[in-house]
């Protein structure tokens, strides 16, 4: 078996260090390859790695392209048996991944994407066991996946003018039209070194997300939900918007405009590549459960 880790950064030196280091003894394991999409940085993180990392292939755009861009083509281009995907801010804690990743994928053939355990913080945890059980999902989370490749090329790629949040659910989708599970599999686990609080305390960073997290639920709405279902379904998402403003929480009304206008601009697009759920499809989608996004140590 041949696998692919592949990192896509801009302008995090030091955090793309941090974690090679962590990931040393991994991409040291035979078949075990490391690739590098700089996406235009401008803070010498490519020349930091080809100094540092000689054995770490990194490609570089001299001019930013968009992290969307950056893993169609690096997924693209693999020729292993399975693809993972780490955040320049992410590192495995849990030991033996690689081995476990591919355990799932040969026991499990219906799998086409592995979700690992993700716990966001800047510190690692105390404990690291858990009570979470290995089960299907909807979808998953971009900062820390493995993709078994022959699910990756029968799909098409992530859509880039989602500009970053919603392609997994829409990959996700896509594997389920065509029969690929999404794997919740908890043995994995991943530190994303994110300040959570920090970050909702960023105005610009809190309207920036929200916005892009708004549309692409819409989006994939419009894209994949049965015809009779998007009416409510969209309806129900903006009253729930309006009630939160309706309840003195201005802060969302700019990103929420804003949504609203990508929805209408991008229209075509959606029209273009809809690819609906039949009535049992949505249905059998619905029973799944929500992809595990945050998980915290038992106390």
């Amino acid at each position: 078996m041949k696998y692919s880790i592949f990192i896509t950064t801009k302008n995090r030196k030091k955090d793309l260090v941090y974690t090679l280091d962590k990931l040393s003894e991994t991409i040291q394991k035979k078949d075990v390859n490391c690739f590098i999409f700089d996406d235009g940085s401008d803070d010498g993180s490519f020349n930091e790695i080809k100094e540092k990392f000689p054995n770490i292939e990194i490609q570089r755009n001299e001019i930013s392209k968009g992290y969307i861009y950056c893993r169609n083509k690096m997924l693209n281009e693999a020729d292993d048996d399975f693809a993972i995907s780490l955040d320049d801010d992410a590192h495995f804690i849990s030991n033996n991944s690689i081995e476990i990743i591919e355990n799932h994928f040969i026991n499990n053939p219906k799998c086409g994407l592995i979700a690992f355990r993700i716990f966001w913080n800047l510190e690692e945890p105390k404990n690291i066991d858990t009570q979470d059980k290995l089960h299907q999902v909807k979808g998953f989370v971009g900062c820390g996946h493995a993709w078994r490749m022959s699910a990756w090329r029968d799909i098409p790629n992530y859509p880039e003018w989602f500009q970053f949040y919603g392609e997994e659910s829409f990959a996700s989708l896509q594997l389920f039209k065509k029969k690929w599970e999404v794997h919740y599999v908890p043995q994995i686990l991943i530190q994303h070194r994110v300040d959570l609080k920090q970050r909702a305390k960023q105005k610009s960073e809190f309207s920036y997300r929200y916005r892009r997290s708004l549309r692409a639920g819409w989006y994939n709405i419009f894209l994949f939900y049965p015809i009779v279902k998007i009416p409510y379904f969209f309806s129900y998402s903006m009253l729930m918007q309006l009630k939160k403003v309706f309840k003195g929480n201005f802060k969302i009304l700019k990103p929420l405009f804003l949504a609203s206008i990508d929805l209408i601009k991008n229209f075509k697009r959606i029209k273009k590549n809809r690819n609906p759920l039949s009535e049992q499809e949505f249905a059998d989608y619905r029973r799944l459960k929500e992809p595990k996004i945050y998980w915290n140590p038992e106390k």
